[in-house]
C-alpha cells in the first residue's frame, strides 16, 4: 500500500481503495506493525477510488520530525567513483577500506525542515563546480529500528568538494536543498525483493543528458544491516529515514545545471521528480 503526506492530511491507498487518516504523521508511521494498522484503517474506513483518481495532489515529503541519515559506498560502482574522485587528495584508499569493512559509512544528511518533496526544487552549491544527483532507496525506520516502509531519496552531492578531502563530506552532502524524498511511503507485507530496480534520468530542456539503472541486488550490505548499525548508539524517538547508497554514477564530465529535471523511479514505490533551482 501507499501512504501519502499531503496538505490535507495523511492518505492511504491500496487495492482500489483509499482512506484519510486522522492525526499526525509521526504518531501514525512510528509503528512496528504499520502494514497491519494501515490495512485495518482501509478495511474499516476506506472508500472505493473513483476512475482515474490515482495519487493525491499537493504532496509533501513523507517525513515528520524524523532525521535523514545516509549510508555511503554500499555499491561497488560507488566505491570506484569515490576512489577516483579523491585519488589526487590521497583519500582514495579510504573508500576501498569502508567498502570491505564490517562497519558501514553512515552520516547525517538532513533534518526534516531541509528535506523537500516531489516537485519541489533541489539545489546545487554555489561554491561547487561538480554536482550530481544520487538516486537511493530510502528506508523509514521505527523508533525500535524496524524497517516499516520505503520511499525514494535523492542525495544531492558536490563531488569536487568531497573529492578534495574526505573530511569535507558534510559540506558536500548537507546543505539547503540537498535532500529530496517522496513521493510516498510504500508499505508492503514483505521486504522489497533484491531484483527491485532503481532508474534515474536527467533532462536538460528537451534532451535526456543522462540515464542509468541499478538494482538492490548490487548492494553489498542488506538494508536491515545498515539500520542496525545506525541504531547501535543512537536513539530516534519518532523513527528515522535512512538512505541506503547509490549505484548510479554519472560520468566525470557530467554536472548538474539550474533547470535540469531529475526523475527517479523505483517500482513499485513510484516516481520522485525534482528540478534543479
Amino acid at each position: 500500500m501507499w501512504i501519502y503526506r499531503t496538505n490535507t492530511g495523511i492518505i492511504i491507498r491500496s487495492s482500489g481503495r483509499r482512506a484519510q487518516v486522522p492525526g499526525e504523521w509521526d504518531g501514525f508511521v512510528n509503528d512496528d506493525d504499520l502494514a497491519r494498522t494501515a490495512t485495518d484503517i482501509l478495511t474499516t474506513n476506506g472508500q472505493p477510488e473513483r476512475d482515474g483518481e490515482g495519487a493525491p495532489d499537493q504532496l509533501l515529503p513523507p517525513i515528520g520530525t524524523q532525521e535523514v541519515w545516509a549510508a555511503g559506498v554500499t555499491y561497488l560502482r560507488s566505491r570506484q567513483a569515490r576512489m577516483e574522485e579523491s585519488e589526487a587528495a590521497g583519500g582514495g584508499d579510504f573508500y576501498d577500506r569502508v567498502y570491505a569493512a564490517d562497519r558501514p559509512e553512515l552520516f547525517f544528511k538532513a533534518p526534516h525542515y531541509r528535506t523537500v518533496g516531489p516537485g519541489a526544487p533541489v539545489r546545487i552549491r554555489a561554491d561547487s563546480r561538480w554536482n550530481v544527483p544520487e538516486p537511493e532507496l530510502a528506508l523509514l525506520l521505527s523508533s525500535s529500528g524496524k524497517i516499516v516502509g520505503y520511499s525514494i531519496g535523492n542525495d544531492m552531492s558536490s563531488r569536487d568538494i568531497e573529492g578534495e578531502n574526505p573530511l569535507y563530506l558534510p559540506q558536500a552532502k548537507s546543505y539547503d536543498g540537498a535532500t529530496a524524498l517522496g513521493p510516498c511511503l510504500y508499505v508492503p507485507n514483505a521486504p522489497l525483493p533484491p531484483s527491485t530496480a532503481i532508474q534515474m534520468t536527467v533532462e536538460r530542456g528537451d534532451n535526456t543528458i543522462f540515464s542509468g539503472t541499478t538494482s538492490l541486488d548490487q548492494m553489498k550490505r542488506r538494508p536491515q544491516e545498515l539500520a542496525d548499525y545506525l541504531y547501535r548508539e543512537l536513539s530516534f524517538p519518532t523513527g528515522c529515514v535512512l538512505f541506503t547508497g547509490t549505484g548510479i554514477i554519472p560520468p566525470d564530465d557530467f554536472t548538474l545545471r539550474s533547470g535540469d529535471r531529475i526523475t527517479i523511479d523505483i517500482p513499485p514505490i513510484g516516481t520522485l521528480t525534482n528540478t534543479v533551482e
